[in-house]
């Protein structure tokens, strides 16, 4: 009897302990998860960044072999677009505009240039997105409006709760989308469909058009 007393009470002893124990693992678990969602959950929105936290920013749309020497635009004080760095190569990337919700940051081949200012200017000068659309199309059609003569890429690297995390130097809540400018390509000139086969696949927009281009846009 004396001996079953003292099983007993060490098992109670070890079960009591292992239950604190357990408890303890869970609260631990809880805490680290909270911190975990909380920075999971972070958004800056509308940042101000300056020139070099733009530029560290815009260039990370571009592909990392083209970073150090791109040309980079974003806006000053006052939200105009300026130049922030002159570059060497065939990469220009634009900063987030701040007065836009969400983040967005952009790079593209020199020979879209021509088409993106064009497109600025008319937004500049009031024009809806339909009303650029045309005037973009009649110029590129008559030639008045240079378009790429091979294909051209432009990369976007966006989120809607994004923004770029001043201290570790980078991009948070984002995703990437490709873009290839092939001007007047159809399904017959390029072999690809009109929607993607799955998500993720490529696939030709405004096929036959002066801005037909490939939409490429990965899942993760």
């Amino acid at each position: 009897m004396k001996y079953y007393v003292l099983i007993v009470l060490f098992i109670l002893l070890a079960v009591t302990g292992c239950k604190k124990e357990v408890k303890e693992v869970i609260e631990v678990d809880e805490v680290e998860l909270e911190e975990v969602e909380e920075k999971k959950v972070e958004i800056v929105k509308n940042q101000k960044l300056t020139n070099e936290q733009q530029i560290l920013s815009a260039v990370k749309a571009a592909p990392m072999v083209m970073r150090d020497l791109a040309t980079v635009y974003g806006y000053d004080e006052q939200g105009e677009f300026v130049l922030l760095r002159q570059g060497s190569n065939s990469m220009i990337c634009v900063a987030d505009d701040p007065n836009r919700d969400g983040f967005e940051v952009v790079a593209y081949h020199k020979s879209l240039d021509p088409f993106m200012a064009r497109g600025r200017e008319l937004t500049k000068e009031g024009k809806n997105r339909e009303e650029k659309e045309k005037i973009r199309e009649e110029e590129a059609i008559t030639n008045v409006l240079q378009m790429p003569e091979v294909p051209a890429a432009l990369h976007i690297y966006f989120g809607k709760n994004g923004y770029y995390d001043i201290d570790d130097n980078e991009v948070r809540n984002c995703r990437y989308r490709y873009v290839v400018y092939t001007p007047f390509a159809t399904a017959e000139t390029t072999g690809l469909g009109l929607q993607p086969n799955k998500e993720g696949h490529p696939w030709l927009m405004f096929p036959g058009k002066y801005n037909a281009h490939i939409m490429i846009s990965p899942q993760d």
